[in-house]
């Protein structure tokens, strides 16, 4: 039998996680700017750890995929995408990045 904390902790948080990925969507999006508007993932990955406070060479594995999954969301929402400018130069199932150049001028 559980307990009410063990309850509470897998308790849904209201919005935090929708807040959580916006924010690592931000991130993201500072990350490609600052690296010219287009890299592959695991760079913009390596870049949104550093701001966060990480060694890269020990990045966790819970970030990382934080960061792929919050990016692949905002991908597939079309006013999201349109919004940050997120863009597969490769096509879906790309690990290469970007945000559109429309959105760099702006």
């Amino acid at each position: 039998m559980q307990n009410q904390h063990d309850i509470a902790h897998h308790a849904p948080t209201g919005k935090k996680p929708v807040r959580a990925k916006e924010t690592l969507c931000k991130r993201v999006r500072e990350a490609l700017l600052s690296l010219g508007g287009e890299a592959h993932r695991s760079i913009v990955i390596q870049q949104v750890a550093r701001n966060l406070g990480h060694d890269v060479r020990q990045i966790p594995e819970d970030l990382q995929e934080q960061v792929i999954v919050s990016f692949e969301a905002f991908w597939r929402d079309e006013r999201k995408r349109a919004a940050y400018g997120f863009h597969l130069p490769f096509g879906e199932g790309s690990h290469r990045w970007s945000v559109r150049n429309d959105v760099l001028a702006a």
